[in-house]
């Protein structure tokens, strides 16, 4: 099992129910290291002051929040201490939604929360209350100093717990600039058209359909270079071109959804008369 990061308790009216806080993903990102070109030596990051451009020890360096025109406040660690929210190991139910009420802009990391030992009762309690509810718990939890809102689900006979935006840190959309004249609105058979596009590329979700393809050939070149092969250099892919005819790329799209979702089923019924004649 993953290792905990965090352990408290699930507050939930007068029942506590004790658990872990563990990583419910594990990205697969590629890093590399920075290098010199001349030896390969690792380049070192160093603290230098912009003002004289000596190297400043660690034990030198305060923490100053841009007012901008090149003036800073000072914080000290201490002050910042004195208004650390309270780290009460407690996640507090607030409230139960619908899942359906929270738009997924608001979500931002995932975890599982698994039961200590001594609370595997009241956490099924819980879970399948919620499960027989359809609905997901809100409430507020404090994770290395910083307050979180969090949403808690079941899955799986398990809770995910995910940490939420607060409403001030989500752009709205009344802030962008996009076009709403009514020259802009399309006609009812290009809407039309698009439903049916749409409706034609429609499937159920299945994750395990999608591969990083990009990180797959990362590794492959990474691989090939160690092992002393010659990467020939890919032309550039030219610039897509705009869409002139927009009722035409509708129609050529619908057709080759089309096209794409026949030869899926065709395939499944050539491997299921294959398997059946096995």
């Amino acid at each position: 099992m993953p290792r905990a990061i965090w352990s408290g308790a699930v507050s939930f009216g007068l029942v506590n129910v004790p658990i872990k806080l563990v990583s419910a993903t594990s990205p697969k990102d590629i890093r590399f290291n920075q290098l010199h070109d001349v030896d390969g030596g690792r380049i070192n990051q160093k603290r230098v002051c912009s003002v004289d451009g000596e190297e400043v020890d660690y034990n030198h360096i305060v923490k100053g929040y841009d007012l901008g025109g090149g003036r800073y406040v000072i914080i000290e660690p201490e002050e910042l201490r004195s208004i650390d929210p309270e780290a009460s190991r407690t996640i507090d139910i607030e409230e139960f939604v619908d899942l359906a009420d929270i738009d997924p802009i608001y979500f931002d990391h995932t975890y599982y929360l698994v039961p200590e030992d001594r609370a595997v009762k009241p956490y099924v309690l819980l879970v399948e209350a919620m499960a027989g509810s359809g609905k997901v718990a809100l409430g507020k939890f404090v994770l290395r100093s910083k307050q979180y809102l969090a949403a808690l689900r079941p899955k799986d006979g398990v809770l995910v717990l995910s940490t939420m935006l607060f409403a001030d840190e989500v752009i709205a959309t009344g802030d962008l600039a996009v076009p709403t004249a009514d020259s802009t609105k399309p006609s009812d058979r290009e809407l039309s058209m698009a439903k049916q596009l749409v409706e034609s590329l429609s499937a159920p979700f299945d994750p395990t359909k999608y591969r990083d393809d990009y990180r797959e050939r990362v590794i492959e070149l990474i691989e090939a270079k160690a092992e002393g092969a010659e990467i020939a250099q890919a032309p550039e892919s030219a610039p897509a071109a705009p869409v002139v005819d927009l009722m035409a790329a509708l129609e050529a799209s619908l057709a080759a959804a089309r096209a794409a979702k026949s030869d899926e089923g065709d395939g499944k019924g050539k491997r299921s008369r294959q398997q059946a004649s096995a």
